[in-house]
């Protein structure tokens, strides 16, 4: 299944790649993020993503310009932005992606501790990462069913329908 096939009236939570390829902009799959992002601020279907994810995505885009504006390699780059802190001030896009989540209608919740333990024992089950348990772990106790993430690891689930960009 793909974004364009997420129905109507929907509810979906979005994963931290779908975020970042939108901000990004990822050349091969930022348009259909944007396009599924466009439809959450359209309300036509409801997005719903956590504290955690957004934590996610915001390192990942702060590292992503500290390459390609800072002409950095991805080998080490979180390793040589803690010990180049005047570098760290000069970005910008993982600040502007964490400001324009409310703007696009995104409901953002906080993963409460006992959701943790929960998301640990997903791991264990399916093989997941932990931060992919955590979002598993919170889907099933919001009653979500759908997922956007590009990460064919979630289709170990069951119970979950994963929308892909593409």
């Amino acid at each position: 299944m793909i974004f364009s096939q997420v129905p109507k009236g929907a509810d979906i939570f979005l994963d931290t790649n779908t975020l970042v390829y939108h901000f990004g902009p990822d050349p091969a799959y930022g348009n259909a993020c944007t396009d599924l992002l466009v439809r959450i601020k359209r309300q036509e279907i409801a997005g719903h993503t956590s504290t955690h994810v957004l934590a996610e995505m915001a390192h990942r885009l702060m590292t992503l310009e500290a390459m390609q504006y800072l002409g950095r390699s991805a080998s080490g780059i979180a390793s040589w932005l803690r010990k180049n802190p005047a570098e760290v001030q000069k970005l910008r896009i993982f600040r502007q992606a964490i400001q324009e989540i409310p703007v696009l209608g995104i409901h953002v919740q906080i993963i409460p501790p006992d959701l943790l333990d929960r998301g640990a024992a997903v791991c264990q089950a399916t093989g997941l990462l932990t931060n992919d348990g955590i979002i598993v772990a919170f889907m099933q106790a919001n009653g979500l069913t759908n997922l956007a993430s590009n990460d064919s690891d979630f289709d170990r689930v069951a119970g979950i329908t994963r929308y892909a960009p593409l």
